[in-house]
């Protein structure tokens, strides 16, 4: 940004990307669209090496998993034997179809979907614990999914309207929520 040049741009959306972000390592790049479609690119080849196809509408939003949640993740997936487990990197996606899937981007392959939302999912973070995963959506709640069990854990009626945007204060630890309602709320989490 400090020079102001454009240094790459990865194309293969055939309709608008909703969001981007980044893995950890800086090694991957996670885009959502439209299309219905994730991809997942190599940073320093712009190669798609991955393009996640099962959701039935917009995908609105995506999230790396932290390392933390890796066994509750194999816990998900049904990789009971050491020999079955999946190192990842996972990524989380949320859609239009009201739907959470959780994927395995080092083969391209979705290991489970959550439902249980009434309306569009527009925002999801993880908890740093690594246990749960926070998902906003214009169904006016937030919801605390239990990743082990495949679960609502919990599910708060968080803002009169849609609720269009979720983060994470790491070190509170807090949820922060935003709506179409013009409000945000700061949420305490345990």
């Amino acid at each position: 940004v400090s020079t102001g040049y454009c240094v790459k741009t990865y194309t293969g959306h055939r309709e608008w990307v909703r969001m981007v972000k980044v893995y950890q390592d800086g090694s991957l790049l996670a885009s959502c669209s439209n299309d219905q479609t994730v991809r997942v690119w190599v940073t320093a080849t712009k190669e798609c090496k991955a393009e996640l196809r099962e959701h039935e509408h917009v995908v609105e939003c995506i999230s790396w998993a932290p390392d933390s949640a890796q066994p509750a993740i194999n816990e998900a997936a049904g990789a009971e034997s050491k020999s079955a487990k999946r190192s990842g990197p996972f990524l989380l996606s949320g859609s239009r179809d009201k739907t959470l899937k959780m994927w395995d981007v080092s083969v391209g392959l979705c290991l489970f979907t959550l439902a249980g939302h009434d309306n569009w999912i527009r925002g999801i973070v993880f908890h740093p614990g690594g246990k749960y995963i926070l998902s906003a959506s214009d169904d006016k709640t937030i919801r605390v999914w239990d990743i082990q069990n495949k679960r609502v854990h919990k599910a708060l009626q968080a803002h009169p309207h849609f609720v269009t945007s979720i983060d994470m204060q790491r070190n509170g630890p807090f949820v922060i929520t935003g709506s179409v309602d013009k409000s945000v709320k700061v949420w305490e989490c345990r």
